[in-house]
């Protein structure tokens, strides 16, 4: 069984940047692949970015250019870089692992 716990969230002005981590329980994070997703209420989750167990990433059209997914597999935590960051960006921000786990959230709101 994997535990997903997210940190970073906050509020942070247009233009600015904040790091997510994703702090993985167990001894299995270096074999999963992982993703982070997002969602405003009313609207469905939402992928940001994935990363392979060897590192190869892909990114939601609304993001690319302006977040940088990484992990460290010898801290079993998963990161999301996020910079120039929009109004549009708010929502809660869900560490994902397919088919084995979710985290609880970290709540991101831009705005001045």
């Amino acid at each position: 069984q994997v535990r997903l716990v997210e940190s970073g969230g906050g509020l942070v002005q247009p233009g600015g940047s904040l790091r997510l981590s994703c702090a993985a329980s167990g001894s299995i994070f270096s074999t999963l692949a992982m993703a982070w997703y997002r969602q405003t209420p009313g609207k469905e989750r939402e992928m940001v970015a994935t990363i392979t167990t060897s590192g190869m990433t892909n990114y939601g059209h609304s993001v690319e250019g302006r977040f940088t997914i990484s992990r460290d597999n010898a801290k079993n935590t998963l990161y999301l870089q996020m910079n120039s960051l929009k109004p549009e960006d708010t929502a809660v921000y869900y560490c994902n692992a397919p088919y084995v786990a979710w985290g609880q959230g970290t709540q991101v709101t831009v705005s001045s």
